[in-house]
């Protein structure tokens, strides 16, 4: 059923019939339908009748209903600079051209049948669905609050419907105005800052040197990107009575189309479907199957047949993807404006972030190749990897029972020379400059995330009062209590019972650790018993490295088990929060987020943990191991080190997960809508595939992720943490994961633009709670770096040495040459005759000298086999133990307090910042009342002309 557009408008009028007195509020008869002739020879109650009659109708079935308030002009035009156009312009333009533009819009799929009124949201259901009566119900609130509908049946299945909305300007402006959107109304005056002579002098100087320098290729250019006029606006909320006060061009482009889309949902979240207090809003529809989706629909494609740069971009999203997503474009900054205009504030928050983020990674990703390349330059000169590479003549014990063999320290050059490459001087420096970075990274975010909240009208903006949850109302809405803030009685949860499912949550938070500790345990085992493996394989490349084997494959069983264990957590952590029955949406949010962190974290980093801090440091000696359950026997360092280890474990990991992530990010999405087309087209055939409507194609790509940018946040907080907390360790971590942002950041803005759905615009202040997280996590990189340049590198033992032991001792000196006979004095020996019978290898090293073995060497520091204390530790043991108590006091300390006064040093907000905003609060109290005074100087002249009488009062 249609109606005429011509004919019925959606206007204020009441239409009476004289006689019958029919009242059909909000609808009037446009005079246009009446037939030709005299006006008294129509019969009005006939007309009236069935306008009644199918007003009925239209109520039960479908709302066609279609407004002509003013023609809904597209957004297109500012993606042109110089197009803006008065109201009465466009109306001018409009007659000029007829019907060219709603002909247009009718084939864009962005607009109702008539083409003139944008469609702001769709939903989806199926007419097979049951839930028939409630969303009848729904949708005849949803025309009672003012909201226009069409329904169209979907072209691949019958069964599927999508409902068109679309807001007319009368129910914009009244949501607007109690949603406090802030509009703007008056065009920034900047001004100049009073500067010293000196400081003008310098900025003269720097301003001809740049213009020797050639132009920033990272900056977009300004040609290609709209004139988003709001950010250089002073804004306020938007009020109906103060409308003249407001810069509008054309109603239809006054409010953008992510502004008419949150304004529209706010409406559908309000709406009941059934009676009940509780029967409201559009999340409980989809969530018990009434409907099957909603969004907002994409701005129409993001290709274009000719280019960007002679044609221009035909919408917003094409401009997306060509200066954002593209990735020819992976150099350039990101147009955060334009990104928060069509995606909204909490998802141009993320970008912004993960940008700040990429460009924070660059000074630490030099840092650390400079560290490597140092490591790279020393290594000739090296005295310690020179003395492993020369000692041939040092025999070393095996490194496990019976079928290891003996060898020689210098086989062992290879892998001296390669942890010399992460393990030099410079390690220190750049763990304490990680410490430092991490500090002023979160520092400069908060300035950063102030100066992007004031861009985007974020200062002032405050969350709304979220609703509760209908799991909560369900149950516990036998108890109720009055809310202090609303003074509306609501569902209460007693402590009592809070208590004892928090407590609940927490012991399966604890056993869920338990089970990674038990997977780490399960790997350590598979370390003991394969090293034996590898060492009796027949091939001489896996025999002669069967450390490295072993911990190679190590790696990748752990990281598969991480992939596996990922998953389990996922339903864990949806149970356990699930079962603490959290009050709010943004609380639920936020304890699933802390569950899956603490599991996510745990899970990765794990091994990473043993390998650094437990890996060789309680084996006992030679005729003394320790032993996993009587049987197996602790797995040793390599004789080179156990660095060597955790930069593998580092490594692997962490460029297997990045490659896994970003395939599933994109891969997985990518194969989803292939697979749908690939439907559509054999059954439909390929030349169905243009004729789909936007609502049609947007249907078909994938929702945004049912946790939000839950995901996103994830995988960058756990980078960060694999590049602060054992970066000492593997200087490389930040290089790594730069280039994976680069990629990351073009990947995610591909993802947004092409494969999914608009996600509905929605507003935040900041990150969240990931921004607690990355403190935790800057705090705890202090200590790691500590322990790991303390415990598990050599840079302790060797500074002991070359002070206490070496040829320098007593000189205040450490350089190369104060580091002769280091490996020597890092060996103890070993009688061979002293070894367990099941420790005993088979070969007697006769191999080497002709003879069979009498001592072996390993690394410790322990009193030989014939001293009076047989395997003792020595002096210079407990001096490196104290050494490097020592320096994990003093490195952290000292870090802790330069972090500490980096904090207080770093304003939160930046001073121009500051001054912009206290002239801003001025200049609108003096725009405010500069308006207003001219607007009552107009209607007292209006007065005067039109010869009223007025009272004389000021002004």
């Amino acid at each position: 059923m249609e109606a005429s557009s011509s004919g019925i408008t959606n206007g204020k009028t009441k239409v009476f019939h004289p006689e019958g007195g029919v009242d059909l509020q909000g609808y009037q008869l446009d005079m246009q339908i009446l037939p030709d002739g005299p006006k008294s020879d129509v019969d009005f109650s006939e007309i009236l009748n069935a306008i009644q009659e199918m007003a009925k109708d239209v109520n039960i079935l479908f709302d066609e209903l279609e407004a002509v308030n003013s023609p809904c002009k597209d957004d297109d035009s500012l993606l042109h600079p110089g197009n803006l156009t008065s109201t009465s312009d466009d109306a001018s333009r409009l007659e000029a051209g007829g019907e060219t533009v709603p002909e247009k819009n009718k084939s864009n799929g962005l607009y109702f049948r008539d083409g003139r009124c944008r469609i702001d949201y769709i939903l989806v259901y199926r007419k097979s669905n049951p839930q028939t009566e409630k969303r009848e119900v729904f949708e005849r609130n949803i025309r009672a609050e003012g909201l226009q509908m069409e329904k169209e049946s979907s072209l691949i299945n019958s069964d599927i419907i999508f409902v068109k909305l679309h807001a007319p300007w009368e129910v914009l402006g009244r949501y607007a105005e109690q949603m406090n959107v802030r509009m703007p109304f008056r065009r920034k005056i900047y001004y100049l800052p009073r500067r010293y002579k000196f400081m003008s002098r310098i900025d003269k100087q720097i301003s001809r040197f740049r213009r020797w320098l050639p132009k920033k290729p990272m900056r977009l250019d300004k040609e290609t990107l709209p004139d988003l006029e709001e950010n250089d606006c002073y804004t306020a909320p938007f009020s109906q009575q103060r409308i003249h006060h407001f810069i509008i061009h054309n109603k239809d482009t006054f409010f953008n189309n992510a502004t008419r889309s949150r304004i529209v949902h706010h409406i559908l979240q309000r709406i009941k479907y059934e009676e009940g207090k509780n029967k409201i809003g559009l999340n409980r529809l989809l969530t018990n199957g009434s409907y099957e989706a909603a969004f907002p629909l994409h701005e129409g494609s993001y290709r274009s047949k000719n280019s960007i740069r002679t044609h221009g971009a035909v919408n917003h999203r094409h401009l997306l993807y060509e200066c954002w997503a593209s990735w020819g474009v992976w150099y350039k900054y990101q147009p955060l404006d334009l990104v928060r205009r069509y995606f909204g504030e909490k998802i141009g928050l993320y970008f912004a972030w993960l940008g700040w983020y990429t460009g924070m990674l660059f000074p630490a990703a030099f840092i650390g190749l400079f560290v490597f390349l140092y490591g790279v330059i020393t290594l000739d000169h090296c005295q310690v990897s020179k003395e492993v590479c020369q000692a041939t003549d040092i025999i070393m014990c095996p490194v496990c029972d019976k079928y290891c063999p003996f060898m020689r320290l210098s086989d062992s050059c290879v892998y001296a020379k390669v942890t010399h490459l992460f393990d030099n001087g410079a390690t220190v420096f750049f763990a304490v400059f990680m410490a430092v970075w991490a500090t002023v990274f979160l520092e400069f975010w908060k300035r950063r995330r102030a100066v992007i909240a004031y861009d985007w009208d974020l200062i002032d903006w405050e969350e709304e009062e979220e609703e509760i949850r209908p799991q909560f109302e369900a149950k516990y809405s036998k108890k109720e209590r009055m809310n202090p803030i609303s003074g509306k009685p609501e569902p209460y949860q007693a402590f009592a019972d809070k208590c004892s499912r928090l407590i609940v949550s927490a012991s399966g938070i604890f056993f869920m650790i338990c089970v990674v500790i038990a997977a780490v345990f399960g790997i350590v085992i598979y370390r003991v018993v394969t090293v034996s493996t590898f060492a009796a394989f027949k091939w001489a490349l896996i025999r002669n490295n069967s450390q490295v084997a072993t911990t190679g494959t190590a790696v990748c069983i752990n990281f598969c088990i991480i992939m596996l264990l990922n998953v389990l957590y996922e339903k864990v952590a949806l149970l356990l929060t699930n079962l603490e029955q959290p009050r709010t949406e943004s609380e639920w949010e936020n304890s699933f987020t802390l569950k899956m962190f603490l599991f996510q974290f745990v899970n990765l980093n794990s091994s990473t943990f043993y390998i650094a801090f437990f890996l060789g440091r309680f084996t006992g000696h030679p005729g003394a191991y320790l032993r996993l359950i009587n049987r197996w026997r602790l797995e040793e360092c390599h004789p080179s080190g156990c660095l060597i280890d955790l930069c593998m474990q580092m490594g692997i990991i962490m460029v297997l997960k990045q490659t896994w992530n970003n395939f599933m990010e994109l891969g997985y999405p990518l194969i989803q809508n292939w697979w749908t087309r690939r439907k559509v087209r054999q059954e439909h055939g390929p030349e169905r595939k243009v004729s789909f409507p936007q609502w049609e194609k947007d249907y078909n790509l994938q929702p945004m992720n049912a946790y939000g940018l839950f995901d996103e946040y994830l995988e960058m907080i756990l980078q960060f943490g694999f590049t602060t907390i054992f970066v000492a360790a593997f200087p490389l971590a930040p290089l790594l994961a730069l280039l994976n942002n680069i990629i990351e950041i073009r990947l995610d803005a591909y993802k947004f633009v092409t494969q999914w759905r608009r996600p509905l615009a929605s507003r935040a202040k900041d990150i969240g709670i990931w921004y607690g997280i990355l403190e935790g996590i800057g705090i705890l990189s202090v200590i790691t770096n500590a322990f790991v340049i303390a415990i598990t590198s050599d840079f302790i033992p060797r500074l002991v040495y070359a002070y206490k032991y070496g040829p320098c001792a007593g000189q205040g000196e450490a350089g190369q040459k104060c580091m002769v006979g280091y490996v020597n004095a890092s060996l103890s020996v070993f009688r061979i005759s002293d070894f367990e019978n099941r420790s005993e290898p088979e070969s007697d090293g006769s191999e080497f000298s002709g003879t069979p073995l009498k001592y072996c060497r390993y690394r410790d520091y322990r009193d030989p086999p014939h001293s009076l204390v047989p395997y003792g530790y020595t002096l210079q043991f407990w001096h490196v133990l104290a050494a490097r108590l020592a320096f994990i006091i003093v490195f952290e300390h000292l870090v802790f307090c330069i972090k500490h006064l980096i904090s207080y040093l770093i304003p939160d907000l930046p001073k121009d910042l500051r001054d912009r905003m206290r002239r801003e609060k001025y200049l609108i109290q003096e725009m405010m009342y500069e308006a207003e005074l001219e607007r009552l100087q107009k209607e007292r002249k209006e007065r005067k002309k039109n010869g009223k009488a007025h009272h004389n009062e000021w002004p």
